[in-house]
């Protein structure tokens, strides 16, 4: 790049007790670039943005901007000078109007008097920015779609006049559509003259977004260059510190008879009529447009949302309503909310293993706790938990090892019907790998895994069939070797 940087890091380094998050890091944004920060689960992506956001400070190494010392005494102060992070998990205050989150923090007009006639041209003009024109800005922030609202955060740092923005997995809970609106916005800003660092795990959006990139592994920067100028594997390779020669492994597994029949399985609004049947062994997979019902149909199957009409047979047998007959039946379900629903995320690692099955621990009514502890610590060791401890807090963990509990979690509890919601969700290449492995792992075993997921790349690869959902309904299942996305979408989009 020829133009003077816009943000420059220098030997920045962060250290959370014994961790160490971030060692001796530099990197450059230039004014009008994306630049990709790209690294596994727990490499100090995270940690870096929080650092130039204000959320953290840094022990040791320096910043700047427009090539004065930046150190911000915490987000407030960040976006004061310029600098707005838009994070996975929205940040608004959701019982405020539109307009309300958009002036929440900016400067006053002075006299102690709030001027809605004045601001409120400033806040058409910032909605119109980010193509949400037609939006009334009276409108409650929190009832508004996942896309609008970050199109709002969007909007809040260009009315904060930021210069920098920070991105962490925006799409990751984006439909298609909603993802291409989001890429054409950051296109605009870029052409603003704007600098963007864009947190991702899907290569593929990294290179349609961003010029160059930078990868951290264990809190140090690895590499970095041109994206043009790398191929994905040398990318993987940073990232995993050795050779992935496998992204999506194949454990040879072979279904075999029928386990489990859904049939005629109907709720409000969603699904409708659905009827399946799902065998031993198997990894079966469920495509869709959101809101499509996938999540729906799952919760149905595993008793957490009420059934109008149809049964679930589980060998023959059918299941009584509710989670509890549910996992009396062999099920167990993976959220794809892994923060609100998925783990209690202020126990501990072993807490949140064994919550749902401490009978085996239990004697005259008390825990014995040195065997449940064991027997936690080895399923962590199955699943590969990286952590201090099984003692540590489920939320100080990286996304990829919060996922892994939630394996363990249904594991532990002896399921043997896997209901898995978008489970490689917001983790990385290396860890999804892991998590590909294992369900092969367990369809050898001869449990049942359904696998719903929006990402079709990995249906394709991993499943033994694959069905698909669309308002409510499924519309076809197929053998997965007999789809190709193109088909699976146009499938999906069938009115």
């Amino acid at each position: 790049m020829t133009t003077a940087p816009l943000l420059q890091v220098v030997g920045v380094s962060k250290r959370f007790g014994p961790t160490i998050a971030l060692r001796d890091v530099d990197l450059e944004v230039h004014p009008g670039e994306v630049l990709a920060l790209i690294g596994e689960n727990g490499a100090g992506k995270s940690t870096l943005l929080k650092i130039l956001s204000g959320a953290h400070p840094p022990d040791s190494g320096q910043l700047f901007l427009d090539g004065q010392p930046y150190a911000p005494k915490g987000p407030h102060d960040a976006r004061l000078r310029g600098v707005a992070m838009i994070y996975q998990e929205l940040n608004l205050a959701p019982d405020l109007t539109v307009e309300d989150n958009l002036m929440l923090g900016q400067p006053g007009t002075g006299g102690g008097t709030l001027v809605r006639r004045r601001q409120r041209g400033r806040v058409r003009e910032v909605l119109q920015a980010v193509g949400l024109g037609d939006l009334d800005p009276g409108a409650v922030a929190g009832e508004q779609s996942i896309a609008t609202q970050q199109l709002i955060e969007i909007a809040r740092a260009l009315i904060s006049e930021s210069r920098l923005i920070l991105f962490d997995e925006p799409t990751s809970s984006l439909p298609q559509k909603d993802v291409r609106r989001l890429f054409g916005i950051i296109r605009q800003l870029q052409n603003r003259g704007m600098g963007i660092v864009y947190i991702s795990h899907f290569l593929e959006e990294v290179r349609e977004v961003a010029q160059r990139f930078a990868v951290l592994r264990d809190g140090e920067k690895v590499g970095q260059g041109e994206l043009a100028d790398v191929s994905d594997a040398e990318i993987i390779t940073m990232m995993a510190g050795r050779d992935v020669e496998e992204l999506y492994p194949v454990v040879p597994h072979r279904p075999g008879e029928p386990r489990v029949q859904v049939v005629g399985l109907t709720a409000e609004p969603q699904p409708q009529g659905v009827e399946l049947e799902l065998r031993r062994g198997e990894i079966f997979g469920v495509a869709g447009l959101v809101g499509a019902g996938r999540t729906e149909l799952l919760r149905c199957i595993f008793g957490l949302q009420s059934v109008v009409q149809g049964e679930i047979l589980v060998d023959g047998r059918a299941v009584g309503r509710g989670v509890r007959a549910a996992m009396r039946a062999g099920m167990g379900f993976l959220s794809e909310d892994r923060k609100g629903e998925g783990l209690a995320q202020d126990l501990s690692i072993i807490e949140n293993i064994t919550l749902s099955n401490l009978g085996p621990y239990v004697r005259f009514g008390v825990i014995r706790l040195q065997r449940r502890n064991a027997a936690a610590e080895q399923w962590m060791r199955r699943v590969n938990v990286k952590a201090r401890n099984g003692f540590q807090r489920v939320s100080e963990l990286s996304g990829g090892n919060q996922q892994k509990v939630a394996f363990a979690r249904i594991l532990h509890q002896r399921a043997e019907i896997l209901l898995l919601d978008e489970p490689t969700k917001g983790i990385d290449v290396g860890t999804k790998a892991e998590i590909y492995r294992m369900m092969g792992q367990l369809a050898a075993e001869g449990k049942t895994v359904v696998f719903v997921s929006s990402y079709l790349p990995e249906l394709l690869a991993v499943c033994d069939r694959i069905a698909v959902m669309a308002r409510g309904r499924i519309r076809e299942v197929r053998p997965a070797d007999q789809w190709t996305e193109d088909e699976v979408m146009q499938c999906a989009i069938l009115q």
